[in-house]
């Protein structure tokens, strides 16, 4: 259960979800380190929720170390990570190499190099919390943009794998699996998501909202949209059926990008 004596870390914090969510824990009492390669709305975020901001890649390894480092000064320990950076990047089989290597710098290798980090102080203390924005699309597939479907159902995966290995060393793992929310990578989607979720898009305050309650059961799902769930069991039982259903929305975007503009 996380609570307000803890220290913890988000990443992505500048804007979105993860300024919703470093919002919330910093309101809930928590000591919040936020990070984001964006340093000049970074510095506004901080000074408006009490926050110690951290500016810089926290993707690469050097960037993460320096994070982890910096956050571990200033909080003494970190009790819980906040993996939130992420990025959707090309479209199609469209997607440069360097779209499909960035996303999965930032969507998987981020991840994993901040559990390496963190984990063996975590084990030796027998507890903390690791949690991954890995997004509806981690669970079912976004249409259109393969390399952010890819990597965050690699995400996914990794955070399976650490809860199944760690869970009994008191290691907390957790998968934020939202779908449509009101954020700039929504408005950049384009109609995909006006098929999609458009009419339920949630807010980020409601998706930080989610994230606190479901810290105080550690359920590993994170789900926003209770519908995601009826879709991933759909996936599961009936996996023909399930992409059969995609392929209709997929026909029924490509003709509505075949509709003149109103």
């Amino acid at each position: 259960m996380l609570t307000n004596e803890h220290g913890v870390v988000v990443t992505g914090a500048a804007r979105g979800i993860g300024r919703a969510i470093a919002t919330k824990l910093a309101l809930e009492g928590c000591r919040v380190v936020a990070a984001d390669i964006d340093a000049i709305e970074l510095e506004e975020v901080a000074r408006e929720i009490g926050a110690y901001a951290v500016p810089g890649d926290a993707a690469s390894a050097e960037g993460a170390g320096a994070l982890v480092a910096q956050a571990r000064e200033h909080l003494k320990a970190i009790d819980a990570w906040y993996g939130n950076a992420g990025v959707d990047r090309g479209r199609g089989l469209d997607a440069t190499e360097q779209d499909w290597a960035s996303s999965w710098d930032i969507n998987v290798m981020a991840h994993v190099r901040a559990a390496q980090l963190l984990l063996p102080e975590w084990l030796d203390r027998g507890e903390g919390r690791f949690v991954v924005t890995a997004s509806a699309a981690g669970l079912l597939t976004m249409l259109t943009a393969p390399s952010y479907s890819v990597t965050k159902h690699a995400a996914l995966a990794f955070a399976e794998w650490l809860s199944a290995t760690y869970r009994h060393r008191g290691v907390v793992v957790q998968a934020i699996c939202p779908q449509g929310v009101k954020t700039s990578m929504l408005d950049r989607a384009g109609r995909v998501q006006e098929i999609l979720s458009h009419d339920a898009a949630l807010n980020p305050a409601d998706v930080a909202e989610f994230v606190w309650q479901s810290a105080q059961d550690d359920r590993f799902l994170v789900l926003p949209h209770g519908r995601v769930a009826a879709y991933y069991k759909a996936r599961a039982a009936d996996t023909d059926a399930w992409l059969a259903n995609m392929n209709h929305l997929q026909v029924r975007l490509e003709n509505s990008e075949q509709e003149p503009p109103l």
